[in-house]
This record gives C-alpha cells, sequence and structure tokens, in this order.
C-alpha cells in the first residue's frame, strides 16, 4: 500500500455553518460545534479553514487478517477470513474500553500504515478474504474513508462489515450503511445512565441505528454485549435488554455476550465470571432469542450455533475457530430448518 504517503485532510460530509461562524458537526448525535482549527470529540474531525475535514482519510493505525468469528459474526460466512483495520479516536469515552490506546488516541499518535481504499480491497482479495472490516475503534466517525473502501471492495466482489457502536446521526445513517454488507452493533448496556456515566453517551441513538438496520436495510446484523459486573450484568436489565430485542430486532438476531477483563479506567472491577455469562445467556434465552452467544470465554455450549427447530448443534466452534458443520444451503442437516445469516 505503499501508493499513499502523506494524504491531505480530505473534505468532510455531514457538516453545516453555524450563523456565529463555527461548524456544526451532523455525523453524530454530538453535534460537535467546532471553530477554526479545533477538532471534534472523536478527534478526527476538524474544521479547517472553514471547512469540515476528516484528518485520518487514507491512513490506518493497523491491519490484520483475522476470522469472522472474531468481529465476531457467527452467522456471516462462518470460517472466512476477513481483512481489518481502523484509524484513531472514537465518538464515545467507555470507560471499560478494550481498545483505548486506539480510540483514545489522537489521529497523528497511532495513524502510520499507508492505506488507500483500492489498496485495502486488493489486499483483501490477494490474501483470499472475503470480506473487510472496519474495526479496531469506530468506523462512522471515519464514515468517508470507510465508505470508499466498501465501493473499492464491491468492485471486487469483496464484502463489508462494520464493527460499530451505533452512535450515529439519523440523517447519516442511510448513506453509512448502504456501504455495509453486515454490521455488530456493540449494545453497551440498557440504560441511559449507564451511557451516561460510562460511555459519555447516550442509549437512545443507539436503538434508533438498531431498529433502522434491522427493518430498513439488508445489512445482516448481529449484536454484542460487554457485561461488566455489578455494571450491566443485572438480571432485570438484561431481561429488559432481550424482551427488547426479540421484539424490536426479531428473536434471530444473534446476541453476544463477552467478557470484560479489567482495562483502561475501570481497572478496579473483576474480570466477568463465566457463570455471569451463562446466566445471561439463560435470561435472553428465556426471552424467546434464539441465537445467544459466549464470547471471551471457553464455553463450548455457549460458542455452538444450535438449530431452533431440533436443538441439535449445527455449528461448533472453540475460540475462533469453526469445527463441525451440520448445514447444507443454510439447513440442518437433521431437521430441514434454515438458520439465518449467510452460509
Amino acid at each position: 500500500m505503499s501508493e499513499v504517503t502523506q494524504n491531505p485532510p480530505h473534505p468532510a460530509r455531514w457538516w453545516r455553518r453555524l450563523e456565529d461562524g463555527r461548524l456544526q458537526c451532523e455525523l453524530c448525535p454530538r453535534l460537535c460545534r467546532l471553530g477554526e482549527g479545533q477538532r471534534g470529540f472523536c478527534f478526527g474531525r476538524m474544521n479547517q479553514g472553514g471547512r469540515m475535514v476528516l484528518t485520518s482519510y487514507g491512513r490506518s493505525s493497523g491491519l490484520a487478517i483475522d476470522p469472522i468469528e472474531k468481529k465476531p459474526l457467527y452467522h456471516y460466512f462462518p470460517g472466512s477470513r476477513v481483512l481489518s483495520f481502523g484509524t484513531a479516536g472514537c465518538n464515545l469515552g467507555c470507560r471499560f474500553c478494550q481498545n483505548w490506546s486506539i480510540s483514545t488516541a489522537g489521529a497523528q499518535d497511532r495513524l502510520s500504515e499507508p492505506a488507500a481504499p483500492a489498496a485495502i480491497a486488493r489486499a483483501a482479495a490477494e490474501q483470499g478474504c472475503r470480506s473487510v472490516a472496519f474495526t479496531y475503534n469506530e468506523p462512522i466517525i471515519f464514515a468517508e474513508y470507510a465508505l470508499d473502501t466498501a465501493a473499492a471492495c464491491r468492485e471486487l466482489g469483496i464484502r463489508t462489515v462494520a464493527v460499530t457502536a451505533g452512535s450515529i446521526a439519523a440523517a447519516a445513517r442511510p448513506a453509512f450503511f448502504a456501504g455495509m454488507d453486515a454490521a455488530n452493533i456493540d449494545l453497551k448496556g440498557f440504560s441511559d445512565k449507564f451511557y451516561r456515566e460510562m460511555c459519555l453517551g447516550r442509549l437512545e441513538p443507539v436503538l434508533e441505528t438498531l431498529e433502522f438496520v434491522a427493518r430498513e436495510t439488508g445489512v445482516w446484523l448481529e449484536l454484542t454485549t460487554l457485561l461488566i459486573p455489578g455494571h450491566n450484568d443485572s438480571d432485570e436489565e438484561l431481561e429488559r435488554m432481550g424482551g427488547w430485542v426479540a421484539e424490536r430486532l426479531g428473536v434471530d438476531v444473534p446476541l453476544h455476550f463477552t467478557a470484560f477483563h479489567p482495562d483502561h479506567r475501570l481497572r478496579d472491577v473483576c474480570a466477568t465470571p463465566t457463570a455471569t455469562l451463562a446466566r445471561a445467556r439463560g435470561i435472553a434465552r428465556a426471552q424467546g432469542l434464539r441465537h445467544v452467544y459466549i464470547g471471551n470465554a471457553h464455553d463450548p455450549d455457549g460458542m455452538t450455533t444450535w438449530c431452533p427447530g431440533c436443538g441439535r448443534g449445527v455449528i461448533e466452534r472453540a475460540w475462533s475457530r469453526v469445527g463441525a458443520r451440520h448445514l447444507v444451503d443454510g439447513r440442518c442437516v437433521f431437521c430441514s430448518e434454515l438458520i439465518p445469516g449467510h452460509f
């Protein structure tokens, strides 16, 4: 990807000029108002010369080839390879961020790898990757870069995946998700208090994004919730979350409960016990969800895809490795039940 050396700031979309001369970013619910030379909360968007620019375009904080299960996506071409990349910065401020060295970095601190959209698409094709994932930090904040890369990928038959927290303004949702084939959206908890105090964000825009993706797009959707002991793992909150997902998104949307480990500004909380993950999974299934998984912990039962028709395992997993499969054309070989997803 050596064709890019040092890109000038890239023109940004989704902003307007205010009467006082400042620029208001309209990409995410923060609606940052920026004077000349100021950067938004995410650090990647800046008022430069009276125009909003994206300072991270064409440069990556890192690229890697992963199994798709690491995103995590369990119902989207299991066992396939995905080229993962991100930039720097985030529009949330999660105290428990597991990628904090990237999400809290200024754009110039971590962006060292030149990565033009066309070069990323070619690299994915050359490495036999079925998809490219926008991940590591929040892809919404580099939407222009992600969408240009998605267009380059589609020219080569490569699919695109957004790994996102879903905090995006309504005006930007259609264009952003039109460029995506699949998404794993991080539903960090199910109370606005948790979002405000632990993430410096709000719950409602995320719920609106989830409903938009599930109801108004063809994007394959899976959810992830990082369970933090004592903060978002109560039975009551998990019951409300599971019930909302079942009613508003559908019982077939996969939900992943993953284990927290002490990090960033939340080092005084213990790692999530496997028993907590199993309890959460049981609660979600009791609310009617058919595909609930456990991550960041060894639990064969919680990593297996079970047929909702006959109850037998149709995809076995060990961490991010796919084992035995009992699907033909997306149907269970034992009872012919159609398993939702792309297989």
